[in-house]
């Protein structure tokens, strides 16, 4: 069977989710098998793609990440990358950058753009940009889980993307948030300090916020702006 975007029945193969690793394993072992130089990995840094590239070593040594650099992150957010790079050599790693620089983009659509129209801040600084890395792909993964929002909620391990016209990959979508930190802790991984100061979820250092004890894992994002995704995944919905 076919498991491209054009001939995609929804059918998928049978993934067992009660795996040590919850059926990610098994979706990266089939994934690198499927599409083994058809597929790129797009990692934000965040616990979870820490977690993914972990398995990811596990499976080929051919990885191929790309990290979507706005030119907004954080600072912490690009020495962990660095960090990555020495762990896993064997793994290519692109900073991946939009058209126009943040000076650029402040010339042609003003300053802070992110503040008036966070959507088309995202879609000039991430969207696009993945677009042009994930037209010759055939696949890509993704580190989404169903816990995170509701928006996920209804994520599988392999999904038709209408938007990228490619098959999204999402190996940790049963896996909580327990469990993301239990393997970081079990296998001594780097991971962004800013996790530990109140950032669950780190995106853009100008659109993110630190999160209150309890509160959903992305509600620090666009914090104060009716949006909770940068367009990525899913079109962004109202804030309750």
């Amino acid at each position: 069977m076919h498991y491209s975007y054009s001939s995609w029945s929804g059918q998928m193969p049978d993934f067992d989710s009660n795996s040590k690793t919850k059926g990610a394993l098994e979706v990266l072992k089939w994934a690198y098998h499927t599409y083994p130089n058809d597929i790129v990995y797009a990692c934000s840094f965040g616990v979870e793609g820490i977690v993914l590239i972990d398995l990811i070593s596990k499976v080929t040594k051919q990885g191929e990440i790309v990290f979507l650099d706005t030119g907004l992150h954080f600072d912490e957010t690009y020495e962990l990358i660095e960090k990555v790079k020495v762990r896993y050599p064997f793994i290519t790693i692109k900073l991946k950058k939009p058209l126009q620089s943040v000076s650029e983009q402040a010339d042609s659509h003003g300053d802070e753009l992110w503040k008036r129209d966070p959507t088309k801040c995202c879609n000039l600084r991430k969207i696009m940009p993945l677009h042009e890395e994930l037209d010759p792909k055939s696949a890509w993964i993704s580190g989404l889980r169903r816990e995170q929002s509701p928006l996920r909620q209804k994520t599988n391990f392999l999904n038709k993307d209408e938007k990228f016209e490619a098959i999204k990959v999402c190996p940790l979508i049963h896996w909580t948030w327990k469990d993301v930190w239990r393997y970081v802790h079990e296998n001594n991984l780097d991971y962004n300090p800013l996790h530990d100061k109140g950032y669950p979820s780190i995106g853009c250092s100008v659109c993110t916020e630190r999160v209150l004890s309890g509160s959903d894992t992305r509600s620090g994002r666009w914090a104060n702006q009716k949006k909770t995704e940068c367009g990525l995944h899913f079109d962004s919905a109202p804030k309750d």
